[in-house]
Order: C-alpha cells, then sequence, then structure tokens
C-alpha cells in the first residue's frame, strides 16, 4: 500500500510517499514541491497541480493524507494553503483514492507522541520511524512523511479493531 502524505503550500508542498510493508513503513520519495514566489497565483497552483499529477502518475497511491489546515495567522497565507490543500484533495478524490485530512496535533500526537511537539522532534521521530540515515529536510518535506506514517499508523489500528470486532461477535462453533 502507497500513501502519499502531503504538507500543503503554494511556495513549498511537501510530500512523501510511504510505502507499508512487512517490515515497517519504507520511504519512497520524500521532498518540496516548490513554485516561484514571483509569479501570480494561478500560475503557481497550475505549476503545482502539474507536479502532483506526477507523483499521482508515478506512484498511483491507494491513500493521499493532507495535513489540514487549521489556522494560520496571516490570512493570505491560510488563502493559499488553503487553495493548495483543495487542488490536492480535488485530484486525489478524482482518481479514486482514499483521501483523508489530519490535523497538525493528530500527525504530531501519532508520530512523535505528544500534540505540541516540534518540528525538530517530529523530523526525528520520522527519520527514526522511516529508518532514514537522518531528518528529511526541508520540515515541509519531514511534515508530509508525518502525514503519511499518520495514516498508515491509523488504519493499522482500525484494521486491528476491526478484526477484534468480527472475532468477538463471531459465534464460536463447539466440536
Amino acid at each position: 500500500m502507497f500513501v502519499l502524505g502531503i504538507d500543503p503550500g503554494v511556495s513549498r508542498c511537501g510530500f512523501a510517499v510511504v510505502e507499508a510493508t512487512a517490515n515497517g513503513p519504507k520511504a519512497r520519495a520524500i521532498g518540496v514541491l516548490r513554485t516561484d514566489p514571483n509569479d501570480e497565483l494561478p500560475y503557481r497552483l497550475a505549476e503545482l497541480h502539474f507536479e502532483l499529477k506526477g507523483l499521482l502518475d508515478e506512484f498511483t497511491p491507494q491513500a493521499v493524507a493532507v495535513e489540514r489546515v487549521l489556522f494560520q495567522v496571516n490570512v493570505r497565507t491560510a488563502m493559499s494553503v488553503g487553495q493548495a490543500s483543495g487542488l490536492v484533495l480535488a485530484e486525489a478524490a478524482a482518481r479514486g483514492a482514499v483521501v483523508i485530512e489530519y490535523s497538525p496535533n493528530e500527525i504530531k500526537q501519532t508520530v512523535a507522541g505528544y500534540g505540541n511537539a516540534d518540528k525538530e522532534q517530529v523530523q526525528t521521530m520520522v527519520a527514526r520511524l522511516l529508518k532514514l540515515p537522518s531528518a528529511p529536510e526541508p520540515a515541509d518535506a519531514a511534515d508530509a512523511a508525518a502525514v503519511a506514517l499518520t495514516h498508515l499508523a491509523r488504519t493499522k489500528m482500525a484494521r486491528r479493531v476491526e478484526t477484534a470486532r468480527r472475532a468477538a461477535t463471531t459465534p464460536s462453533v463447539a466440536p
């Protein structure tokens, strides 16, 4: 199972393709999609869309997990992050992928064990969980990997709960 994690942004959009393997999660690609801040927003969004389609074509993820935009001090930044996020959500849904959003606190809690973890703590835990030689740089890339790891962890837990529920409700057959 491939999960594409996205830390949305127009200037820097973090991405990580993480595969669920029998030996734990494995990073297939981690990086940042960048656009030129001197270009007008519609052209930047078009460029981001083109790059995103390339990732989806190359890896065909079964799920796309996106960091939910909750609050930004700068309204202009919040608007552009929301536009980038919407672009990702729409393209992934159009391709039939499972699309889910996680809050920053959910991601930090899942990956670092603490909902108020700082960027360095998240980067360190991403490196450990993915068995990377060093923390992904920049932080946007690490954040995207953390989003993907959150989805894998939550999906795994949901499967365990469902298996336990089924076992508890299945009548046993006496010999």
